[in-house]
């Protein structure tokens, strides 16, 4: 069983998804499984993080931006790849380290996150789009 979702970014930050991937879970009432999810795109992430304290998505975005600034920084001066804007070869370069799929036991027709978990997607570009997630679940 699969699905594709659009998810509808302002700019860089991470978006909370857990309860649309908890509810298409919930309906295609697997009870127990492996969920899968993918973005098809090459600037932005996945990642399983903290959903209880907004200072932690702050945090994390106020560290990836500064291990990797800009392509306007002077310390990124070596990059080639930035006819798309200075927010583009960072955000290739952030999804190169980060994860884009990831893979989620499911028990009780329920993703088996932890009590703090959520899903978020990770926005690297500064300008909004509209990325879109592949789940697949068996």
């Amino acid at each position: 069983m699969h699905a594709q979702f659009t998810v509808s970014t302002r700019g860089q930050g991470l978006y909370e998804i857990t309860d649309q991937i908890v509810s298409w879970v919930r309906e295609a009432d697997v009870d127990v499984g492996v969920l899968t999810l993918f973005v098809q795109h090459t600037s932005c992430s996945l990642l399983i993080q903290e959903n209880a304290d907004p200072e932690v998505k702050d945090d994390l975005l106020a560290y990836f931006s500064r291990l990797v600034p800009p392509a306007s920084d002077p310390s990124m001066s070596y990059l080639r790849h930035t006819y798309e804007g200075p927010d583009d070869m960072p955000a290739h370069i952030k999804a190169a380290i980060l994860p884009v799929s990831l893979t989620i036991p499911v028990v009780g027709s329920r993703p088996a996150l932890g009590t703090w978990q959520g899903i978020y997607l990770f926005e690297h570009r500064d300008a909004q789009h509209c990325r879109r997630l592949i789940a697949h679940l068996v």
